[in-house]
């Protein structure tokens, strides 16, 4: 059975990627379309074609592996300064040049003259290009809140999870109290695990976060407000000063860091809540900025992945995982011994991830990545303003086919990595904690 739901985990993810990658080349299809740019082909994958079916001018296909897709728009690239291609050069790199102009203008029909891609606006080849990973950023949002607003985060309550015996310090790094250690301020008043705190010193507490902070800022005498069972009581506290690690301001903590404040002694349940619209999106926002963070901090996860991957390295929760990896977390999230709808709230999770990584990554301002384009077509339109205010002669489209010895070396890394990520997914896999 435990296979069986895996196997349905893994498939389910995967549906929801190929979903994914469909849903960004719709972005770019519908509007190169809408600007009048031909567009022979619409594939979902690469490789090997296992369906297609050709409706008006477009072939829409399914490929066999499913790793991304794209859409062929006719005249990526401008011809060469003789307005025709250029013979083949005997330089590697001009040579990759070529082959790019080359591949812009296949498959030219008599009247595509006025259908180019780069005959467009500038701003309309930034929509076109936009559009893809945009596509990605609006289904993330939309799933993001859908399941924080109707199914909720997982976050600590003010419900008490556990009571401590004694005072320790933070740093100490120890759990099991030594003699001579001052019983927990929370022991003493009779706090129980199960206890909802819902008051602190007469004021109504909702959230964790909120209680954290008036704890820590209090010393001395505290009424603690506790529901238990359905019935209030006042518990009486004499909080004391502690060494309690730093919080990051949202109920968390920073690792390593530690500070003196009130402590009364308890460690806090947590549980599914639901959010509010502007929690929600606050909560989205935290999760885009975290999200942008990681995407800086990939070069220096490549130690630690190589570690994972070659040798005896622990493979770290915040570790880069690729398609591979992800299908496999998807499998085990549907073979986790809870209700139904937590499985179907963390697979929508995970496919939310997966589309803002596609939008944060595409984004980069580097060929062959949509950011690139994105890019070249922002820097045409600036040299044709500069011009035009300094009354020179057009300098004409931007030729990002000139870009393109770069971009085979940003995807030559790209690969590299991605079979980097592949090998640790594979002999050292993250999982579920």
């Amino acid at each position: 059975m435990t296979t069986l739901m895996m196997i349905l985990g893994i498939v389910v993810f995967v549906v929801g990627l190929l979903f994914s990658i469909a849903w960004h080349e719709l972005g770019h299809l519908s509007t190169a379309k809408l600007f009048g740019i031909r567009v022979p082909q619409y594939m979902v994958g690469f490789g090997p074609t296992i369906f297609s079916r050709r409706k008006g001018e477009t072939e829409y296909g399914v490929k066999a592996i499913p790793l991304g897709g794209y859409i062929r728009m006719i005249g990526m690239f401008p011809p060469g300064k003789d307005g025709r291609l250029e013979a083949r050069s005997t330089s590697p790199w001009r040579g990759m040049i070529e082959d790019a102009r080359s591949a812009a203008f296949e498959e030219l029909q008599p009247g595509d003259e006025k259908r180019l891609f780069y005959t467009r606006a500038p701003w309309k080849r930034v929509i076109v290009m936009f559009a893809g990973p945009f596509m990605n950023l609006i289904l993330a949002i939309a799933i993001f809140l859908g399941v924080l607003m109707t199914f909720g985060w997982n976050e600590q309550t003010t419900t008490v999870g556990r009571v401590s015996d004694c005072v320790i310090q933070q740093s100490e790094n120890r759990t099991v109290c030594e003699k001579g250690d001052t019983p927990a301020p929370a022991k003493a008043a009779g706090l129980e695990a199960g206890d909802k705190i819902v008051a602190f010193n007469g004021q109504k507490v909702d959230d964790w976060s909120a209680l954290q902070s008036r704890i820590r800022e209090t010393l001395g005498p505290a009424t603690i407000t506790v529901d238990r069972d359905g019935v209030r009581q006042d518990l009486k506290a004499d909080l004391i000063k502690n060494q309690v690690s730093k919080t990051d301001g949202s109920g968390g903590y920073v690792e390593g860091e530690y500070v003196y404040a009130g402590f009364l002694g308890f460690t806090p349940a947590s549980g599914i809540v639901k959010q509010s619209f502007p929690e929600s999106v606050d909560r989205m926002g935290t999760i885009m900025e975290n999200g942008f963070q990681a995407l800086i901090a990939l070069p220096s996860k490549v130690p630690d992945l190589w570690n994972a991957a070659f040798s005896d390295g622990e493979r770290k929760q915040d570790s880069p995982m690729g398609v591979v990896g992800a299908a496999r977390v998807g499998g085990e999230v549907f073979t986790l011994d809870i209700p139904p709808e937590n499985q179907i709230a963390m697979m929508l999770f995970l496919v939310a991830g997966f589309n803002l990584s596609l939008f944060l990554f595409n984004m980069l301002p580097l060929l062959p990545l949509d950011g690139g384009h994105i890019a070249g077509a922002l820097w045409e339109s600036l040299r044709r303003k500069l011009a035009r205010l300094f009354k020179r002669p057009d300098p004409g489209p931007f030729d990002v086919a000139k870009l393109m010895p770069v971009a085979y070396v940003v995807a030559g890394i790209f690969i590299c990595f991605t079979i980097l990520v592949l090998i640790a997914d594979v002999v050292n896999p993250v999982k579920i904690s």
